[in-house]
């Protein structure tokens, strides 16, 4: 089957077929060989990218940037501050400027609508590198390391997302896993779930695909036999303080510990974080939650973190090689 991405605008996981998908990850694969051997032939050379960032990031910024200089094209980074976005120009008018101008663009933001609306009028390919509701870039480095570090196909490869349900990374994750057919479970508590909608839409997904989806509170019933164990942030950008009294709360019984790993009962189980990763008090707010709460971690023990089961410096590189192989294969020469 002959693959085609040219043209194409990657906003959430809806957007590619499970075939896609595998694609781009054998392109991704490809690139990083090239590129670890030194023999990389650049395809995008003369293409200007813009990078919108209304949120910051490290892995995601750096990624484009570097895949893109890599292959020989262009980037300009607006920043959070480093335009009229939304200020004294409409998303709408600002994709009809950036489309004249650049080849591509990428979004990272708040609101999935924004991405879309760019999409809609910039008449480029537009890249969702995150919004509140999605983060499909992630999920394909996310897949290619977990094809790095097991002989199984994705097909047969079982995935516990732990912590809240409705994060848009356990979201990503539990809707490309229902793509390519994986066993994917979510352990949460009912009260950070996502909802009936989104929910009924994975099934309906992984029926097809033959994959299966579970939503529990049961975090050990969830881990059970696990590939692989993931979980993200309690509270994402932008949210406001007040809320971490009640987060903490809820999500500290699905803390992923050494005994959580054990409980899968796979010693070769792996642990996965999209990163930044709260797993001591070394930063602002590692500290500030030490001073006010007590407690040395958040989301993942420093010892979890720090193991050898732990794969998240690879999952970063490659976010790089993954957005590499999405750029090569929507507007590549």
């Amino acid at each position: 089957m002959s693959i085609n991405l040219h043209g194409r605008s990657v906003l959430s996981l809806d957007d590619l077929s499970a075939e896609e998908i595998r694609f781009l990850l054998k392109l991704a694969a490809d690139l990083k060989a090239a590129k670890q051997a030194g023999h990389e032939i650049p395809r995008l050379v003369r293409k200007n990218i813009a990078l919108i960032f209304e949120k910051d990031s490290t892995r995601t910024r750096t990624g484009f940037e570097v895949a893109a200089y890599d292959q020989g094209a262009h980037v300009t980074y607006f920043g959070p501050s480093g335009s009229h976005i939304g200020h004294k120009e409409s998303m709408k008018d600002t994709a009809r400027v950036l489309g004249r101008m650049y080849d591509a663009i990428e979004y990272r933001g708040f609101a999935q609508h924004q991405a879309e609306m760019l999409a809609t009028h910039a008449g480029v390919p537009v890249y969702n590198g995150l919004t509140d509701e999605a983060h499909p870039t992630q999920i394909l480095a996310d897949f290619m390391t977990m094809r790095e570090f097991t002989h199984k196909h994705l097909s047969d490869m079982t995935v516990a997302f732990v912590g809240e349900g409705r994060d848009n990374v356990a979201q990503s994750l539990a809707l490309g896993a229902a793509k390519v057919g994986m066993d994917m479970r979510i352990a949460s508590p009912k009260e950070l779930w996502p909802d009936q909608e989104f929910c009924n839409h994975v099934k309906g997904v992984a029926e097809r695909s033959g994959g299966r989806f579970r939503l529990d509170e049961d975090m050990k019933g969830c881990v059970q036999d696990a590939d692989f164990i993931y979980t993200d942030v309690w509270m994402s950008m932008g949210e406001d303080k007040s809320g971490w009294p009640e987060r903490i709360r809820l999500l500290t019984p699905y803390r992923v510990t050494k005994d959580m790993m054990a409980a899968s009962g796979n010693p070769h189980v792996k642990f996965m974080h999209c990163l930044p990763a709260f797993h001591d008090t070394d930063t602002e707010v590692g500290a500030y939650i030490a001073r006010e709460f007590g407690i040395d971690c958040m989301e993942v023990t420093d010892e979890v973190f720090e193991s050898g089961a732990s794969i998240v410096f690879d999952q970063a590189e490659n976010r790089m090689h993954t957005i590499k192989a999405l750029l090569v294969a929507t507007i590549g020469n």
